[in-house]
């Protein structure tokens, strides 16, 4: 019998208290730590909030007036999170909005910049009250006029200024002088001018007044003052420039200085990789 009661207590002794327990396995804990949220890169993000194009922004990080949550940004590899504080010159700019395409005919005499050294007008001091701060897709020159693309999104503004983008751009271009039509359809294959290679031009003789004519040019690359510089190699002086259409954008009947919203239907229709 005392065997017995001996056998009782150590079985009691053995779950005693004071041994140690084996923890639970919670299979939640091995799961791998989700990684930080690394966010946008700081130029892309103040593009499309409108502040500037990249290549602008980046001069401006160079300046140091960029700061991100109150620290000078010193590297165009910075990344911006959502609720981060993102300053340019001490203000604070807002996060990016959707995407808005606006189409808005240029007159003569505005230069496409947001500040000139010159001092001469421009684009977008002229834009009419309450839009938002806007890029121009692209540009045209001081004396060109017709439809200028603008946008509130930077970073769309550089997708759509791609040549790869393949949008054609339609002129009505007046010359003054008498064009060869064949020299007008050879520029199809492309030419050189002064050193520098363009690509296919398309050019219609439209009409005659006199020693004036009225051309249709359509192109996709748009250097800059290409088509005056075609034209003069062909012994034509462009005296007007007009852009009629910048892809499947027309300036249709638009009054100077007039600016229209793309409808964001429109938009997504035509933009479908932009992913807007």
């Amino acid at each position: 019998m005392s065997d017995d009661t001996m056998s009782d207590d150590t079985m009691s002794d053995d779950t005693g208290s004071d041994d140690p327990k084996i923890e639970e396995i919670q299979f939640d804990d091995l799961k791998p730590a989700a990684p930080p949220v690394k966010g946008e890169r700081i130029a892309k993000w103040l593009a499309r909030a409108g502040v500037a194009s990249r290549r602008d922004i980046e001069k401006l990080i160079e300046e140091r007036v960029v700061r991100l949550n109150n620290a000078v940004v010193t590297q165009p590899a910075t990344f911006v999170a959502p609720g981060d504080l993102v300053q340019v010159r001490g203000k604070l700019v807002d996060p990016p909005a959707a995407a808005r395409l606006w189409r808005y005919h240029k007159p003569a005499g505005l230069v496409t910049t947001h500040r000139d050294p010159e001092g001469r007008a421009t684009v977008f001091e002229k834009l009419p009250p309450g839009m938002p701060r806007v890029v121009s897709v692209g540009r045209l020159d001081l004396t060109s006029e017709g439809l200028l693309l603008l946008t509130n999104d930077g970073g769309l503004a550089r997708l759509l200024e791609l040549p790869a983008y393949g949008w054609v751009r339609r002129y009505r271009v007046r010359v003054f002088g008498r064009p060869d039509e064949d020299a007008l359809k050879r520029l199809a294959q492309g030419v050189t001018v002064k050193g520098v290679r363009y690509g296919s031009i398309e050019a219609g003789l439209d009409s005659v007044k006199g020693d004036n004519c009225w051309l249709t040019v359509a192109l996709k690359e748009g250097r800059n003052r290409e088509i005056r510089k075609v034209m003069e190699y062909l012994g034509l002086r462009v005296s007007r420039l007009i852009r009629v259409a910048h892809g499947p954008f027309q300036l249709g009947n638009l009054d100077r200085g007039e600016v229209s919203e793309v409808p964001r239907k429109v938009l997504r229709e035509q933009l479908p990789q932009a992913a807007l």
